[in-house]
């Protein structure tokens, strides 16, 4: 079973404050946790093939397509703001000062 101070550790890793009770409790759920793990080893795997997927899907994807339907001059012509040098004017957002 793993102790306080190892619980504390992994909690102060993981950047959690826990309460004595919740160390003692976590202290046996991790426990158990790592006896099923230690279990899972022991399981003979090396006749099985590896598998990353096994539902025979695959990502549908679709190849990117450029297409200009206006020009820079349309798209200035859409904002009521002010344009200087083909460009939108807006308001200062950053004081330099």
């Amino acid at each position: 079973m793993l102790s306080e101070k190892e619980v504390n550790h992994i909690a102060k890793l993981a950047r959690l404050n826990l309460s004595s009770e919740e160390v003692k409790r976590f202290s046996t759920q991790l426990s158990d946790i790592l006896t099923y793990v230690e279990q899972l080893e022991e399981v003979d795997t090396d006749t099985i093939k590896e598998t990353s997927q096994v539902t025979g899907l695959k990502n549908v994807t679709q190849e990117d397509v450029i297409d200009t339907k206006c020009d820079g001059e349309a798209l200035l012509l859409c904002s009521p703001l002010p344009k200087e040098r083909k460009q939108i004017r807006v308001k200062t957002v950053i004081d330099n000062t």
